[in-house]
C-alpha cells in the first residue's frame, strides 16, 4: 500500500526516537491515509487514498 495522499500528497517522514539518556535512533512518521471513495474536480468518483486532514475538508465542501 502507498501510503501518501493523493489530495496533498502528503506521505511518510522521518525523524529521532530520543531516549530518556537524549541518545537518537532514525524512525519514520507514518500519514494516516484511508481508502475512500470520492468525487475529484471533474466530476467522476476515485477510489483512493486521502490522509484525514483532506477528508475532513473533503467532506465540508
Amino acid at each position: 500500500m502507498s501510503r501518501v495522499c493523493s489530495v496533498c500528497g502528503k506521505g511518510q517522514t522521518t525523524g529521532n526516537n530520543v531516549s530518556h539518556s537524549k541518545r537518537r535512533t532514525r524512525r519514520t512518521f507514518k500519514a494516516n491515509v484511508q481508502k475512500v471513495s470520492y468525487v475529484n474536480a471533474e466530476g467522476k468518483t476515485v477510489n483512493d487514498y486521502v490522509c484525514t486532514r483532506c477528508l475532513k475538508t473533503v467532506e465540508r465542501a
